[in-house]
Formats: C-alpha cells, structure tokens, sequence
C-alpha cells in the first residue's frame, strides 16, 4: 500500500483517539476482496506504554447479530428454514404471539421488548459481572414487559435474536459456535474468530476499559465481564477476521445474491442519522440507502470496554471496501467514528489520484 496513505489513515486514527482521549483502536481495510490496511494505532494500556495488535482480539458485541443473520439465510437458502415461519412453530413450549414470523426477528419489527434501557438489568450487571442470568431470565422479560403488536413498529431487540438464537439450535442441533464455525469461520479459514460460553474462554481478549462498573474510574473489563450477559451470544475476533467476514457476505462468498438481496431489502427507515443520509434496518444489517457511496451495509455493536463497526462500500472511489475498526474504551458510536474517518481519508486520496 502507498506509504503516504498508511501514514494519513494511520495520523487521522491517533489524532481521534488523543482527542477523544482513548487508548487504541484495530483497524482494517479489504479491497475488492484482498487485505489492504491492517494496524493497531495507539496503546492496549491505560499508561500508553504497550502499543495494541492488529490482531487484537475483542467482544464484537451487536455485530454478532449479523453472524447470526447470515447463519439464519444460509438455512433459508437450503430449504430448511422460512422468513415467514412461525416462530411460536419453532419453540411451541414458548409462548409467544403466533403471528410473529422470523423475519419479524431478525428485523427487529417482532415487537419484543429489549433489556438495553432497563435498570434491572444494568443493577445486575453491575453487581455480579462475572455471573451472568440465564437465558430464562432474559426470556421471561418477554413475558413482564409490554410487547408491540409484531410488524408495526421497529424496536431493537436483544431478545429477539435470543429467540432467534433458541430457533437456530433447534432446527440444527448445533450450537451456535458450531453453527457459525460451520457457515462462517471454517469457510474463511478464520483463526482467531469463536463463540466464548465461559470467562475461562475470554482470556485471549485485550484489554477493553470502562468506567461503567466503578462509577468513575476505568477498569479494564476482560476478566470481569462473562459473555452471557449478552443475551443472544457474542463473538470473539479481530479487525481484519471481522472485516473478513462482513466483506466475503458481498462478495457472495457465503450466501447467493438472490439471499444477500433479502438482508439488504429495508425492513424500517430510521431516517437521517450522523455519518448516513438514510439510515435503514434489513435482516441483521444497517443500510444507508442513500449513500454517495452505493448500497452501504454493516452492523455496529457495543457494550462494557469496547466500540466496533463493520461496514462494506461498494463504491469507494471505484473499488468495492469493507472497513472495520474496533476501540478498547467503550464510547457510544466510536467504532463508526473511526469507519467513518477512514473513509474521509481514502476518499480524498483517491480523488487526488485521478
């Protein structure tokens, strides 16, 4: 890669992160289905003394639910499983409107509640991180709390990927490590890219710090906070595995068109958005219908120590890009931040080439 441009996309990240006063972020860029920019900027330590990998490894947090998105497709593709099925079908034992479909839940329009603005919730987070509820738990919310009439409204929801989680493993016997190794990771040769299920699993992670337990002062959150307080399951991975796997969805690398076509069609416009003119949901993936970009797709996810975005450009400057960044202090919307400084980098680079 041209080394004027490492180093500009290099300055832009150092210079947001001083600014926004975090340690570091791992980013990376694929071009037309090749690496093109792989780094860590910055310090995986509160005393910035201990520079971050590229290759360092983070909960990807809500960009889980784009796995599980693709998971869902690829059995729609192999006549397994239906858009319009019936949920309460698939989990008779579970009661549930019998009019909420799958595509209801992975469009978030089933009108399930969510547990993200429910102090219940963060008080037992914050009390007892490294013991997670069950997934009981997280389902019998459901039944306290007021649900929407399914397809009338948009309303994220963690539970309902929960669900969609419990239909998945139903159908296939598989659990949902083995159910994504099987569509996803094995397929891409992914190393470092896993489904954790224990805080003995999460040892790998870098550090990611948040002030969310202390009130005040930063900590770092790897050692305390267990994967299954993410209700729905969360992956492990890196930058550039991550950028991996949101690139090779468009590139028809692991579903047909015809499927990538149905997670692209807009279920909900959610309208003008900082850094997207037109802000949609599809089936496990945010879509920018009017960006001057193309067709702009991907997930954003965070949670306690971390902030990450995955996004595809299909036209950036006439090469199709995915870029993904990820940070290791959690900040409301920094990952896209980052994506987004990128891509003001290479779009002027790219304009002054020609």
């Amino acid at each position: 890669m041209n080394q004027t441009l490492h180093q500009e996309l290099k300055s832009a990240i150092e210079h947001s992160l001083r600014k926004s006063q975090t340690p570091g972020a791992a980013v990376a860029i694929r071009l037309n289905g090749e690496p093109f920019c792989e780094m860590g900027v910055g310090y995986q330590d509160l005393n910035y003394t201990q520079p971050l990998s590229k290759d360092a490894s983070f909960y990807i947090y809500s960009v889980t639910k784009s796995l599980l998105a693709t998971a869902s497709l690829d059995l729609v593709g192999k006549g397994i499983l239906n858009l319009d099925d019936s949920v309460q079908h698939h989990l008779p034992d579970f009661s549930l409107d019998p009019s909420i479909t799958i595509r209801h839940l992975l469009g978030h329009t089933s009108g399930l509640p969510d547990y993200g603005g429910m102090s219940t919730y963060f008080d037992a987070l914050k009390a007892a991180p490294t013991v997670p509820w069950s997934e009981e738990t997280f389902l019998n919310l459901v039944t306290q709390e007021r649900c929407l009439p399914p397809g009338t409204d948009w309303q994220y929801s963690n539970i309902g990927y929960l669900v969609l989680k419990r239909i998945l493993k139903r159908i296939t016997g598989l659990s949902m490590q083995q159910l994504l190794h099987q569509v996803i990771f094995s397929p891409l040769a992914l190393q470092s890219t896993f489904v954790p299920n224990t805080l003995d699993d999460v040892t790998v992670l870098t550090p990611g710090y948040t002030a969310f337990f202390s009130g005040t002062e930063l900590q770092d959150m790897s050692p305390l906070y267990h994967p299954g307080w993410v209700s729905h399951g969360v992956v492990i991975s890196t930058a550039p595995e991550l950028a991996k796997m949101i690139e090779a969805l468009f590139l028809n690398q692991i579903l047909s068109s015809a499927l990538i076509e149905q997670m692209l069609y807009p279920v909900h416009i959610l309208g003008k958005y900082p850094r997207f003119e037109k802000l949609a949901y599809g089936l496990g993936l945010f879509i920018d219908l009017e960006s001057p970009h193309g067709l702009v797709a991907g997930h954003t996810g965070e949670g306690p120590g971390y902030s990450v975005a995955a996004f595809h450009f299909p036209n950036l400057g006439g090469s199709q890009m995915t870029i993904a960044a990820i940070t290791n202090q959690d900040r409301h919307d920094y990952g896209l931040v980052l994506v987004y400084k990128l891509v003001e980098v290479l779009n002027k680079f790219l304009a002054s080439q020609h």
